[in-house]
């Protein structure tokens, strides 16, 4: 390993290969800033340009920094805007937006850029120690595994809900789920609640449903909301943002956070069809359910543990997914299964012989993300005053803006109309639910997971003949009873806390 390190380290450092990592990053950060378009537009545009640079493995650093520049520069439009700029992002926007209307964006950006960097880092630190071993690993995970893993997604539902909001959580759940069986099944190819039109066959784009939930309703409450400032923070306000530094005492905070979300954000990334996303939303359950009582009343309303988990994760996720892809040749996600295009149409052969036959390429990569993130740490600090000044635009202004990109984004997704008259009625549906204090969150967690589910569920059935495949695979039955547990375990933390103030009453 040490041999390939070093080998590595002098392509990652040639002069050709810096300015494609600097090149692959500022690209990634901009792109990921635009709420709809993401790494795997931007990647997909690249690969031309990436193949005419002749060498593979400068190629493949241009792509890779895209991609996790996309996923370190798409928390900016979350907590600016509440528009994510991926869909790995989404979770930041649940603590980073309203730290944004309290007229901390600048500490928000702050604590988004040091988590990623973090996550990013320990990732690639693990992604060298642990690569070869972990795609055996990967190996292990079938169908019926990948079932019981989104079960413990759905399990964790309790995390975005509110104080007494968890039937409510529950339901926007099933509604995702519902919204996710839209389009051709995963047992037979045959259009499901399509009401005849061609453009449903696919399905609902994650990014318009996530721009309808988020971004479409915070311009419908700007205009509705005179008392909102242009910063948007309530009763009026300059505007004026202040606090770019977060304090020791936060920094002692989010630490362990960090160190807990860069490990558990990787591996998730190293299973083939998890990644980002599902990292960013783990995550984020995850330290809201371990936080204190005090702590877990702030997730929401502008916890800076709330920002960082899904910030790390994400990062770490995104350095994770190379794992399938580099050394077994399986794209982990749609912007990995474009970046293995890429290598075929390079003539490299990602799989288990990639590592000996070609280390310079293997290494080059994952030395370079290492330089990658300190790149776009450097990149982004700087520019946080500024980047955070957005705010301060007027509000006859922002509105269109965020409308702009919001209908944008739809129309690149999917290319068609249609996504426009989603937008628009997810949009509405999503007020009307935020008016009547429906936490929005659990069905985006329900629709992500839902495909995933049916898709694995179905296979398993048909592989084991029946439901035998829960008994018949140790692994799949402990995430079952793991998800069980998540779903207790919010139950028995509030009846002990219940018990426990009743007796503090009695004792009074």
């Amino acid at each position: 390993m040490l041999e390939g390190i070093m080998i590595g380290l002098s392509a990652a450092f040639s002069v050709q290969n810096l300015l494609m990592v600097v090149a692959g990053c500022l690209i990634g950060t901009f792109i990921g800033m635009l709420p709809g378009l993401g790494p795997m537009s931007i990647i997909a545009i690249m690969i031309p340009v990436a193949i005419t640079l002749g060498d593979p493995t400068a190629a493949l650093i241009l792509l890779a920094g895209v991609y996790y520049g996309a996923i370190f520069g798409g928390s900016t439009s979350s907590i600016l805007l509440n528009a994510p700029g991926v869909a790995g992002t989404v979770a930041t926007s649940f603590d980073g937006y309203p730290m944004a209307r309290k007229g901390q964006a600048g500490k928000a950006l702050t604590i988004a850029a040091v988590s990623s960097f973090a996550g990013g880092t320990i990732g690639a630190i693990l992604l060298a120690i642990f690569a070869p071993a972990l795609s055996t690993v990967a190996l292990l995970f079938h169908s019926a595994e990948y079932f019981a893993l989104m079960v413990v997604g759905l399990s964790a539902i309790a995390a975005f809900a509110g104080t007494g909001q968890v039937a409510k959580a529950l339901m926007m759940t099933i509604l995702g789920l519902i919204l996710a069986t839209v389009g051709e099944g995963a047992l037979f190819n045959m259009p499901r609640f399509t009401m005849g039109l061609m453009d449903l066959q696919s399905g609902i784009s994650f990014i318009t449903l996530a721009m309808a939930m988020f971004a479409l309703p915070e311009a419908i409450f700007l205009v509705l909301n005179p008392a909102r400032s242009a910063s948007g923070a309530e009763g009026g306000g300059s505007g004026k943002i202040t606090g770019l530094r977060f304090s020791r005492e936060e920094g002692r905070a989010i630490l362990p956070v960090i160190g807990r979300q860069s490990v558990q954000g990787f591996f998730i990334g190293v299973l083939p069809g998890a990644g980002a996303t599902i990292a960013s939303f783990l995550g984020y359950a995850v330290e809201r359910n371990i936080a204190s009582g005090k702590e877990q009343a702030e997730f929401g309303k502008g916890s800076v543990k709330g920002l960082a988990a899904p910030e790390t994760a994400n990062n770490a996720a995104c350095t994770g997914s190379f794992v399938p892809l580099l050394t077994l040749g399986i794209p982990g996600s749609g912007t990995t299964a474009i970046l293995l295009g890429a290598l075929i149409a390079l003539n490299v052969t990602p799989g288990p012989r990639l590592m000996v036959d070609e280390p310079d390429i293997f290494w080059a990569v994952i030395i370079s993300m290492y330089i990658g993130n300190l790149v776009l740490l450097i990149l982004n600090l700087p520019l946080i005053p500024y980047i955070a000044k957005i705010l301060a635009i007027p509000r006859n202004y922002l509105i269109p803006f965020i409308l702009f990109f919001t209908l944008m984004g739809a129309y690149i997704g999917q290319n068609n109309a249609t996504e426009l008259l989603l937008l628009v009625g997810l949009g509405v549906l999503a007020t009307i639910l935020r008016f009547a204090d429906y936490p929005l969150a659990p069905l985006l967690i329900g629709f992500i997971l839902g495909t995933m589910l049916e898709n694995n569920f179905a296979r398993s059935m048909q592989l084991y003949r029946g439901l035998d495949f829960i008994w018949e695979r140790p692994m799949t039955l402990a995430l079952l009873v793991l998800a069980v547990l998540l779903v207790l375990l919010p139950t028995y933390r509030a009846r002990r806390a219940r018990k426990r103030a009743e007796g503090v009453a009695d004792g009074d």
